[in-house]
């Protein structure tokens, strides 16, 4: 049901899109009987956006952009009942043990939308899983972030896993869809994981902050420093051991983790170790993503109203601001274009090239792949979709 976008094989960017059908059956019916397609009011359908950004390799990205659909689909099928009842029911089962439990289900505030984002969270984990047996089995390493987009019953879901990002962009207004995960952002995740495990760094790095790297001339002198638990900074004497190279080094597009991977959510890099070592980096790796809902129907879209979503490459060059500056000043002038979203998508890659009138600061280029798709909310479901 995906259609598959074509890419080089070379490169570290892939991406996925198409229908999201999702098939219903009755409480009750054996799994192995055929599913009940009687009428197409049996099936739920959804639209799917995806964009995977390789490293070590385009592997992990092929992989997910072959494999994830399938496994969002999935799950939302085992939930599928929970979803288009009133109330997700207690008992999948269609059976209520205890008269309460729909009192529970309200008090925990659990809703349809609920269920889809904890499919999507579910589905990550499965992809992450299925990429770690393929790679290992064919020989294969690599890892890559994954940023998704579905729309389903009135609401837009993005889940995002890694420094990739969406906006939406209307007349007035720019809304993030999703945050960046990196070592930088997720600090006190990743340094509480080596206070609970020291055993991970197997006694090769510090999991404490310093605002640089120490030195021999620091020992014995009081320093900021900041640990798991720590927003702020204090200050502490700087022993033997804060001589290690720490956690997390470096700043902004220059931070990385365990000195290797700038990134801190994702898919696959099981096999990857920090070099020389023995040090694993999937442990401090989260494939788990954090999902964004957005109300279509309380949005009440717009015709230029669109979701860009792009990877680092567009948004190292690119603030948000400057894109969707870019997406109004394109949109109204190619009302009658029915390729417009296409090719705002290939203008707004066009604009990172560092061209006389690209708007980006200073006039920076991205030397990464850049993937782009623009997604117009108006009418979504019967729309065009992206480039």
């Amino acid at each position: 049901r995906i259609i598959n976008a074509e890419k080089s094989e070379f490169n570290e960017d892939q991406a996925a899109c198409g229908k999201l059908c999702i098939r219903r059956f009755e409480f009750g019916v054996e799994e192995d009987q055929e599913w009940l397609t009687l009428c197409p009011e049996e099936f739920l359908t959804g639209h799917y956006w995806a964009l995977f950004d390789g490293h070590g390799g385009p592997a992990a990205a092929i992989l997910a952009a072959n494999t994830l659909h399938s496994c969002l689909r999935r799950q939302l099928e085992a939930v599928v009942e929970g979803m288009v009842a009133t109330q997700p029911p207690m008992h999948l089962s269609g059976h209520c043990i205890r008269p309460s439990d729909p009192q529970f289900v309200e008090e925990k505030g659990i809703r349809a939308e609920d269920l889809v984002v904890g499919a999507l969270e579910s589905a990550f984990q499965e992809c992450d899983e299925v990429i770690g047996r393929e790679l290992e089995a064919s020989g294969q390493v690599g890892g890559c972030t994954a940023l998704v987009a579905v729309t389903l019953q009135g609401k837009l879901y993005v889940a995002n896993a890694g420094d990739s990002r969406a906006i939406l962009v209307r007349r007035d207004e720019v809304r993030p869809l999703s945050s960046e995960f990196t070592p930088e952002t997720e600090r006190q995740r990743i340094q509480q994981l080596a206070f609970l495990y020291p055993e991970l760094l197997a006694g090769e790095f510090t999991r404490l902050e310093f605002p640089r790297r120490l030195k021999g001339d620091d020992l014995g002198q009081k320093v900021l420093f900041r640990d798991h638990h720590m927003s702020g900074w204090s200050y502490k004497c700087v022993e033997q051991s804060d001589l290690k190279y720490p956690l997390i080094h470096g700043q902004g597009r220059q931070a990385r983790l365990l000195g290797t991977l700038a990134v801190s959510r994702g898919l696959g890099d099981h096999q990857l170790k920090v070099l020389d070592t023995n040090i694993q980096l999937k442990p401090f790796l989260l494939s788990v993503p954090q999902v964004t809902v957005l109300d279509m129907d309380q949005l009440e879209p717009q015709e230029e109203d669109v979701v860009v979503m792009a990877t680092d490459g567009l948004w190292d060059v690119l603030s948000s601001e400057q894109v969707a500056r870019l997406v109004r000043s394109f949109l109204p002038g190619n009302r009658e274009d029915p390729h417009r979203f296409s090719e705002l998508a290939q203008m707004l890659i066009h604009s990172t090239q560092g061209k006389d009138d690209s708007p980006t600061q200073e006039g920076q280029v991205s030397y990464d792949d850049v993937s782009v798709f623009v997604i117009p909310l108006h009418n979504q479901g019967q729309g065009r979709s992206s480039h």
